[in-house]
C-alpha cells in the first residue's frame, strides 16, 4: 500500500480482497512485502477504484446491518441510510405479520428482516431478474431456512404487478429509485457505476414513489403501515402524496445523521 493514493482504509479493504488475507493478518505482517499475484491484483483494484468504481463492486460485497451482502453492478450498493427503514419495519411489523419489500435489489431489507424476526412472512419483489439472482444468493447464504420454508419469497415484477388482487400486508417497505433523471450526481463518482434504473425516477425523482403510493391501499391491512425511503429534500413531497390519498399518521423520520429519510403512514379507515 506504500505510495498508494487511496485513503488508507480503502487501500486496506482492497488489499484484503487481493491477498485473500484477513485484516488482522495484514496488520500483523504489515512490514512484509506482498507476493507478486497479490500485488498485481491490488494494483488492478486500486486503478479501478481511482477510476470511481464502488469498493462494494470491486470486492463483491458490502456490510449492511451487521451482515455481509454479495453486491454486483446488477444491484444498488446497500447504504447505512436504509437501516433506518429496516429499524422502522422491525419495530412496527406485528407478530407473525406479512411484510412486503418492493424493489428488493440485493435483498438487504427483506433478508435482514427475515434474520431478525423469524415470525415474519416476507415477500420481496424486483423487476430485475439479475437483481433477484443476487437477492437469492444472499438469502441462501444468510437465511436459507427462510427460503426453504417459504417464509421469505422472491418474486419478479414491477412494483404491484406481481402482487395478487387479494393479497394484503401488515407492512410495506420500499427503498425505490428517487433521484431526478437530470441530477448531475448521476454522472459523478460511484453513482456512475450503479444501475441507473435503481437510482433515477423521472423529472422530479418521484415517479416510483407515486406508483407505489397509487397502488398501495388495496394491499395494506387496515392497521398496517407503509414506509418509504426518499431523498432528504423529498419529505414534504412524499407526505403530500400520501396525505392526498387520505392516508393517516403521515410522518417523516430522520436517519442516523438527522436527515429526513423515510416517510411512513397508515391507510385511511
Amino acid at each position: 500500500m506504500l505510495g498508494c493514493p487511496l485513503p488508507r482504509l480503502e487501500a486496506r479493504v482492497l488489499l484484503e480482497a487481493a491477498s485473500g488475507r484477513r485484516r488482522e493478518w495484514l496488520i500483523a505482517h504489515g512490514d512484509e512485502p506482498a507476493d507478486e499475484p497479490a500485488a498485481a491484483a491490488f494494483e488492478s483494484l486500486a486503478r479501478r477504484r481511482l477510476g470511481g468504481e464502488p469498493i462494494a463492486y470491486l470486492v463483491g460485497a458490502r456490510e449492511f446491518a451487521g451482515r455481509r451482502f454479495a453486491t454486483t453492478p446488477a444491484v444498488l450498493v446497500p447504504r447505512p441510510d436504509t437501516e433506518t427503514l429496516v429499524g422502522f419495519a422491525l419495530a412496527h411489523a406485528p407478530a407473525r405479520g406479512r411484510v412486503l419489500d418492493l424493489g428488493t435489489g440485493s435483498g438487504a431489507i427483506a433478508i435482514t428482516l427475515a434474520c431478525e424476526r423469524d415470525d415474519l412472512r416476507i415477500v420481496a419483489t424486483d423487476r430485475s431478474e439479475a437483481a433477484l439472482a443476487i437477492a437469492r444468493r444472499n438469502a441462501e447464504a444468510l437465511c436459507p431456512r427462510a427460503l426453504e420454508t417459504g417464509r421469505l419469497e422472491l418474486r419478479a415484477g414491477d412494483w404491484w404487478s406481481c402482487i395478487g388482487d387479494g393479497e394484503r400486508f401488515d407492512l410495506v417497505a420500499s427503498n425505490p429509485p428517487y433521484v431526478a433523471d437530470d441530477d448531475p450526481h448521476l454522472r459523478e463518482g460511484d453513482l456512475r457505476f450503479e444501475p441507473r434504473d435503481a437510482l433515477a425516477a423521472g423529472a422530479d425523482g418521484l415517479d416510483a414513489l407515486r406508483a407505489i403510493v397509487q397502488g398501495a391501499a388495496p394491499h395494506i391491512a387496515p392497521d398496517g403501515w407503509i414506509a418509504l425511503e426518499h431523498g432528504y429534500e423529498q419529505g414534504a413531497a412524499v407526505r403530500a402524496l400520501l396525505a392526498g390519498r387520505g392516508w393517516r399518521e403521515v410522518a417523516t423520520r430522520p436517519d442516523g445523521a438527522g436527515r429526513p429519510r423515510i416517510t411512513c403512514a397508515r391507510p385511511f379507515l
